[in-house]
């Protein structure tokens, strides 16, 4: 197991001990070769591992950005969302955290089992709704007493916003996020046991001049059928999985059916802007190919082949005569 990482004052007060005399380097040594008993809180069970909360923190830092997106595009306004912390906690304690009154969100993940909480602090949720009202964004806490209008305002709001969810979890689990309630008093939540773990993603959302909180509160029950895809090992396979030959031979086709332009140059010249500015029809401009010399035959804006120019049934053509490699061009 690993030591407990220091701070830096208690590095230096360390350091500075060691230069008094208070403590010697034996002390420390003994003091290392200890045995020291951690207190375990089985209330506080760890179900997740430092591999998988690292991949949860980078698909909420993804959705924060989608969502900022989504948002300033709504609202018309200055929004800026990041990940601000990613916890696992017992459910009891997540509901403790949050206030009496505010915004939740509860939707299903299908074809994952359970539901997921998204609590959004009032502050964050009247700025919302107060642009969406024409008005400037300002907040003020009535959650309590949210009308009719009101409620379906916000569910059409954070229902359209799920849409973001489903491209962040893309690449980990196909799932349909579907809004099934809004609820205002975390008591009244009973999703699962109070000493279910849960983990908790923070958003620090800044809404204009109004900041909050979001938070994700996702429980261990759901990502069960899926916690091996949280490992770096998944991530890495489905950034290098292999193409199907079907997938390849659909590739194929399409490459196949792909327009390319051709260009086949006579030649070309330096003029003046001057005899450019007097050029009329009839003139004759010199270029730098005499008339036996091979084309060149760009593909796209790339030089590929030397031709000669001719005619096909009455109409201009051209032979490939040999292909071009790097660097016969300027041979």
């Amino acid at each position: 197991m690993a030591g407990d990482v220091l701070s830096q004052s208690e590095i230096d007060a360390l350091l500075s001990a060691i230069s008094t005399g208070e403590m010697s380097a034996d002390d420390m040594k003994k003091e290392k070769e200890t045995k020291k008993v951690k207190v375990y809180d089985f209330k506080r069970a760890l179900r997740f591992s430092k591999d998988q909360i690292r991949s949860l923190i980078r698909i909420h830092e993804n959705f924060a950005r989608l969502l900022t997106t989504f948002f300033s595009a709504q609202l018309r306004t200055y929004v800026q969302i990041n990940v601000a912390s990613v916890d696992q906690i017992p459910f009891e304690e997540f509901v403790r955290s949050i206030p009496n009154m505010t915004l939740i969100n509860i939707f299903e993940v299908p074809p994952l089992d359970g539901n997921i909480l998204m609590e959004i602090n009032p502050n964050i949720a009247y700025s919302m709704m107060d642009r969406l009202l024409g008005g400037t964004g300002s907040s003020y806490s009535n959650v309590a007493n949210l009308t009719e209008i009101e409620q379906k305002i916000m569910t059409n709001l954070f229902e359209r916003s799920f849409d973001n969810l489903r491209e962040a979890w893309d690449n980990i689990a196909e799932i349909d996020p579907m809004l099934i309630e809004l609820e205002v008093n975390p008591q009244f939540l009973q999703m699962i046991s109070p000493n279910e773990t849960v983990v908790v993603i923070s958003l620090n959302t800044i809404i204009g001049e109004t900041t909050g909180m979001i938070n994700i509160c996702i429980p261990h029950v759901v990502l069960e059928p899926i916690i091996r895809n949280l490992s770096v090992q998944y991530w890495m396979q489905s950034n290098t999985r292999e193409t199907s030959p079907e997938q390849a031979k659909i590739l194929e086709n399409r490459v196949k059916q792909a327009e390319i332009e051709l260009i086949a140059e006579l030649g070309s010249t330096d003029i003046t802007i001057e005899d450019f500015l007097y050029m009329n029809i009839g003139d004759v401009i010199q270029i730098d190919k005499k008339i036996e010399d091979p084309l060149i035959l760009k593909v796209g804006s790339l030089p590929k082949f030397t031709v000669q120019p001719g005619k096909l049934n009455k109409k201009m053509a051209i032979q490939i005569i040999d292909t071009l490699k790097g660097g016969d061009e300027d041979e």
